[in-house]
């Protein structure tokens, strides 16, 4: 009986060592989490990529968006379908998972067998022991283990907010280099135009060499220009195509939702912006839970600094005269020269730079809420003055240009240079417009989440078709092709007819009718206008 109520105790011991055997953390709990931490701060609902769904879904959810003009919003959805980055942190997020199972389990119980040969028997003993120090120890490990893995979901989500602000930027700066690429285009155009007739006038005598060569010149940087605009946007339009995941024909068929938006009516405050990001900002989160698990871990640290291995078992003797002896065993480590003081300062340094880890970014996350703020700031003041005064200007002195050149007061090579440089200021505002909507992804960034001001925004700005298009219509004559670039299509084609009968000069040319404006560039009040001539010369 006696043997029997210590074999009790030892069976319950390992009885409560074998439950967190059934312990186990869904890693579709944890990317729900994650999808909760995300949805709210991102423009569209943020869904893990379902693969059980199969390929054919996949696709065809992926040409359902590219059927429509691309978003910066949808071209993460996109990413969240495509980009390998994506699979790559559902993995880590079952790694994490994993990590708590782990934690929740004790060391598997050890098994021993000696054998003593006495002459002419021989003993053996059985044994079977488990580390008791690992079951006092696991509710605190349990513990640590789930606020690990919940701070995991934290720089995850994290991670996955920064693949978003990537995606926006990479979508700026491509959507930004086509229309570049396209006014390069335009500007290129016009100088073949200009040099082409350069040529004509310079075969009829009425200009000199030097003039020609000049314009030829003009032409060939212009055609530079464009090409290397041109393969600037492909690189673009590649870099974002990679980050979205899509290649082969996917990669060609959608277009991008043009043109792009005007600067925001009102821009956020900056200490509205810096509460928000103490608030939302998600490694700030995930650096304060940290924090907090050091504090417990030297806490713990300190309470059983005096615990060493401790291991319970029992074991069972067979004698030589074949009588069987059993037995509970009791293994412990005497704290005599190790007593725990280099696990306490470990704990100590550990939480001290933890400490420090979250002052310092604390620290960083104003200064880039306050240099955001100061960017924006400057660039909405660089896209004001492209709008209300260069672009206006420019339009301005082309339509002045057209006037003095049905006066005869200048050639037709004025008036192209003039378009020229108009198209040179639409360039500018676009660049403008493209740094001010990075700068607010890289404020959106600094904050964790989106911009107050996001729902302001909507109006569209500079329409690169607006302005090449109904220009191209009025094109006629030998120099139809061209006229999309400059606003005097009509005195061209009878410029170029008057040099081929040889009759005038370069600055008596276009005379016989008044040229019309060129076509207003933009869509809204928000965006430059033409202005129309009031006086004349």
């Amino acid at each position: 009986m006696k043997t029997h109520s210590l074999r009790r105790p030892l069976a319950v011991v390992l009885a409560l060592a074998l439950l967190p055997g059934c312990v186990s953390v869904s890693r579709r709990e944890g990317a729900a989490n994650i999808e909760q931490l995300l949805t709210p701060r991102l423009t569209g609902a943020f869904q893990w990529r379902n693969d059980e769904a199969g390929h054919a879904a996949i696709d065809a959810r992926a040409a359902e968006i590219t059927s429509a003009p691309l978003t910066p919003a949808s071209a993460f959805q996109l990413a969240q379908l495509r980009n390998p980055a994506i699979a790559v942190h559902y993995a880590e997020l079952g790694i994490a998972q994993a990590d708590v199972v782990q934690a929740s389990r004790i060391g598997n119980p050890g098994f021993s067998v000696s054998t003593l040969n006495t002459r002419p028997a021989h003993q053996v003993t059985l044994g079977l022991g488990v580390a008791l120090t690992d079951l006092l120890l696991l509710p605190a490990r349990r513990h640590f283990a789930e606020a690990e893995y919940e701070r995991a979901q934290y720089t995850m989500a994290a991670t996955l907010m920064n693949l978003a602000a990537d995606t926006a930027d990479d979508w700026y700066a491509a959507a930004a280099a086509d229309q570049i690429a396209a006014m390069r285009d335009a500007v290129a155009v016009a100088a073949a135009a200009s040099a082409e007739l350069a040529q004509r006038f310079h075969a009829a005598g009425t200009i000199s060499a030097l003039e020609l060569k000049l314009e030829q010149a003009s032409a060939s940087q212009a055609r530079i220009a464009a090409t290397t605009a041109r393969a600037a946007a492909q690189r673009a339009r590649l870099a974002l195509n990679t980050r979205m995941g899509l290649s082969g024909s996917e990669a060609t068929r959608w277009r991008f939702d043009l043109p792009l938006a005007a600067p925001v009516t009102d821009e956020d405050d900056l200490a509205t912006l810096q509460t928000l990001a103490r608030e939302q900002r998600l490694d700030l989160a995930a650096a304060r839970r940290e924090v907090g698990l050091l504090d417990d871990a030297l806490g713990l640290a300190r309470r059983w600094r005096l615990l060493g291995r401790v291991e319970v078992g029992v074991e069972r003797e067979k004698e030589s005269d074949g009588s069987h002896v059993s037995g509970p065993t009791l293994a412990l480590a005497l704290p005599l020269f190790d007593q725990g003081q280099a696990a306490i300062a470990r704990a100590e340094a550990q939480r001290e730079r933890s400490r420090a880890v979250l002052a310092g970014l604390e620290l960083s996350v104003d200064a880039e809420v306050r240099l955001g703020v100061e960017r924006i700031a400057a660039l909405r003041a660089i896209t004001q003055d492209y709008r209300e005064a260069l672009i206006p200007q420019r339009e301005a002195v082309v339509a002045r240009q057209t006037e003095r050149l049905n006066y005869m007061l200048i050639g037709v090579f004025e008036l192209l240079l003039a378009k020229q440089q108009e198209y040179d200021a639409y360039q500018g505002y676009l660049e403008s417009l493209r740094d001010y909507w990075q700068a607010r992804v890289a404020l959106a960034r600094a904050i964790g989440t989106r911009l107050p001001s996001d729902a302001q925004a909507g109006a569209r700005a500079l329409d690169i078709d607006a302005v090449l298009k109904p220009a191209a219509a009025e094109g006629h004559g030998a120099h139809g092709r061209h006229s999309a670039t400059k606003p005097a299509g009509p005195q061209a084609g009878q410029a170029g007819q008057t040099d081929e009968a040889g009759k005038d000069d370069h600055r008596s040319h276009g005379t016989h009718q008044t040229p019309k404006s060129a076509p207003p560039p933009v869509r809204n009040d928000d965006a430059p206008h033409h202005h129309q001539p009031e006086e004349q010369p």
